[in-house]
C-alpha cells in the first residue's frame, strides 16, 4: 500500500485527534431487527431469500451478500447458534459528486450485543476494502466506529477531506486540528490498489499539490 507524502494524521503521536464522536446507538428493536431479518432469509420469495456468499472468513460465522440501488448488504450469521449476528450497509454517496460516488461508499453497521467488539465487522470492511473499494466516513461517528477506522488506518492509507457543495478536498495535518469539528470533516479509507495520486485522478478532488500544509 504505498504511503502517504505527509505523516499519517492517526499515527500513534496524533491518535488523540479525533472526529465528532457523538452517535449513541440505542439497542431498542435490533435484537427484534436481527431476528426478522434471520426469518426473512429462510422465506422462499423474499429478497434475503437464497442470497450469494460472501468471500468473509470468520470461524463459526457464515456471511451473505446482496446488492440493491448501488448499495451494497453484508449480513453476518451465527452459525453455531442460528441467528443472525449483524450487518453492514455500504451506503451510496448522496451528498457528493457522481464522480465520487463511483468509487466510495459510506458504511453502517448494526450488531447484537453478544457480538460487538468480536472483530466480525473488521472482516467485513477488510473485505470491502481488500475488494478495491474505498470508504467515506460520515459526519459523526459511534466510539466503535471510530475506533475501527483507526484500527483499519494502520493497514490503509487513510487522509481526512473537507465535503463542501458535493466536493471533496484534502485536510492538511497542519490544518486538521481546527477542523475536527466542522461537519464536513470526513475521513476516507483507501483500498487495495489505490493511492491518494489515483484517488484524485478518478474523483477530481486537488492533489497534494493544491494544498498547503
Amino acid at each position: 500500500m504505498n504511503a502517504l507524502a505527509w505523516p499519517s494524521v492517526l499515527a500513534p503521536a496524533a491518535r488523540p485527534l479525533a472526529l465528532r464522536i457523538d452517535v449513541d446507538h440505542c439497542d431498542d428493536g435490533i435484537e427484534r431487527d436481527l431476528d426478522t431479518l434471520y426469518q426473512r432469509m429462510a422465506r422462499p420469495g423474499d429478497s434475503l431469500y437464497g442470497m450469494a456468499a460472501a468471500g468473509i472468513v470468520v470461524p463459526g460465522f457464515a456471511f451473505r451478500y446482496r446488492v440493491a440501488d448501488g448499495e451494497h448488504y453484508v449480513y453476518a450469521i451465527d452459525a453455531v447458534r442460528g441467528r443472525m449476528a449483524g450487518y453492514t450497509v455500504f451506503n451510496r454517496l448522496v451528498e457528493v459528486d457522481r464522480r465520487t460516488d463511483r468509487h466510495a461508499r459510506a458504511p453502517h453497521s448494526k450488531f447484537g450485543r453478544a457480538y460487538r467488539r468480536a472483530g466480525i465487522a473488521t472482516a467485513i470492511y477488510r473485505w470491502w476494502l481488500d475488494g478495491g473499494n474505498c470508504l467515506l466516513s460520515g459526519a459523526r461517528q459511534s466510539p466503535g466506529a471510530h475506533a475501527l477506522w483507526k484500527s483499519l488506518a494502520r493497514r490503509y492509507c487513510l487522509v481526512h477531506a473537507n465535503l463542501d457543495r458535493r466536493k471533496l478536498s484534502l485536510v492538511p495535518p497542519g490544518r486538521l486540528a481546527g477542523s475536527l469539528d466542522d461537519l464536513g470533516t470526513r475521513m476516507l479509507l483507501l483500498g487495495a490498489g489505490w493511492d491518494l495520486e489515483r484517488w484524485c485522478a478518478q474523483t477530481g478532488m486537488p492533489g497534494l499539490g493544491a494544498v498547503s500544509t
